[in-house]
């Protein structure tokens, strides 16, 4: 019978892992101390010769000569280690970078910062989007999916991340609670199916990828799939929206078999930290001494862009689905004053509700539930979600 595949030869290795840091040290660490660094001291070659408008002085261009060597220096001393270590990653060397939790939590961090450009640059390092069991993918076949899953259920209930998350994250505070949201509803005749995204990618391109998976899987299942249930944690529920709408002008079955869709802390409206990294990166840019760190902010993923606005009405909800939508504050009340201006931390009440400013719902009718003294992350395991979902998915 066909096992899940682990990470071998062909997959991500501590090396192709230490690759990218040299790449990153190369073009971020370096490249951004040299630029500020010639930039500050042109604003004081400046400064010292006042209105003159003659050349820069000879201590200037000497200074900037060596300063230009030894930047270059580091320069081409980090891209030759890149190259080495991405050449010894293609032999097999090295141990496998997702061979312990660690690995797989620092892949899909990154994944989650750059995960496009890794897609483009450094395929091995990119994570596909893909069914998880025990840390490794699950091949999307019959024999892959019964051996995943030997007590498969006609109903599903599909978990998918937010950024730079992996399915692990729905593991969080088991040991306090005793229990997470797979293992309860699993009690209760569903069984959990964990996704892993490259939340790096674009909310659409995610979205394509999605829709074809869940096809897949309903295909293969062990048994005939009867209800389809989508627990998506913030940026995931966006991810899933945009699935179910590709989905639906592809016509593709498994949207008729989705009964109910939770997102927990979605920005549905986008999130201000998302908007801020963007204006933070403007600002930088506006001077020459601190360009250089705007351009590590421009850095950040098609991902993290997408949450500036999240996904509005011309991603429309599935028609049949009972939507039900999980928002927290920090504070008990969200009409507190900091409850209603931070949020969770990261996603405000109005933007997790999908209800703007002018009154408008992107989901009319929708079963909203808030949670408060808790942030964003303390969604992914909390009692008053454990008895919520147990009661809409019964």
């Amino acid at each position: 019978m066909t096992t899940p595949r682990r990470p071998g030869p062909t997959g991500p290795s501590l090396l192709d892992a230490l690759s990218l840091l040299s790449e990153v040290a190369d073009e971020l660490v370096v490249k951004t101390a040299r630029d500020t660094h010639f930039a500050v001291a042109d604003r004081f070659q400046g400064l010292v010769r006042g209105s003159s408008r003659a050349g820069p002085t000879v201590p200037h261009v000497v200074h900037r000569g060596v300063a230009s060597a030894v930047y270059g220096g580091l320069g081409l001393g980090l891209r030759a280690a890149s190259k080495g270590l991405d050449t010894a990653a293609t032999r097999g060397i090295g141990p496998a970078l997702e061979g312990d939790h660690r690995g797989r939590f620092l892949n899909a961090a990154v994944n989650g910062i750059i995960g496009d450009r890794l897609a483009r640059e450094r395929p091995r390092l990119a994570i596909p989007m893909a069914v998880r069991a025990d840390g490794h993918d699950v091949p999307l076949d019959a024999d892959g999916l019964a051996t995943a899953f030997p007590r498969a259920t006609g109903r599903l209930v599909v978990f998918l991340h937010g950024l730079c998350e992996s399915e692990a994250n729905w593991n969080r505070g088991r040991d306090a609670r005793g229990t997470t949201y797979g293992e309860m509803l699993a009690e209760e005749g569903w069984t959990p199916v964990f996704l892993r995204a490259n939340s790096g990618l674009g909310l659409r391109e995610n979205g394509a990828a999605l829709t074809s998976l869940l096809q897949a899987v309903t295909d293969a299942w062990p048994v005939d799939v009867t209800r389809i249930a989508l627990v998506g944690h913030s940026m995931g529920g966006l991810i899933l929206r945009a699935a179910g709408a590709v989905a639906t002008e592809a016509e593709r079955p498994w949207t008729g078999l989705v009964s109910d869709v939770v997102t927990l802390g979605t920005p549905h409206l986008g999130a201000p930290i998302a908007r801020g990294v963007g204006h933070g990166s403007r600002g930088l840019g506006r001077l020459p001494e601190t360009s250089a760190f705007g351009r590590i902010l421009d850095w950040r993923s098609v991902g993290v862009h997408d949450l500036v606005a999240g996904l509005a009405e011309d991603v429309p909800a599935l028609p049949h689905a009972r939507y039900r939508l999980v928002a927290a504050t920090l504070t008990s009340s969200p009409r507190h004053p900091v409850g209603h201006v931070v949020g969770d931390m990261l996603v405000r009440v109005p933007s997790a509700y999908g209800r703007d400013r002018y009154g408008a719902e992107l989901f009319p009718g929708a079963t909203v539930l808030h949670v408060g003294r808790t942030d964003h992350f303390g969604l992914l395991n909390h009692p008053d979600v454990h008895d919520a979902l147990r009661d809409w998915l019964r």
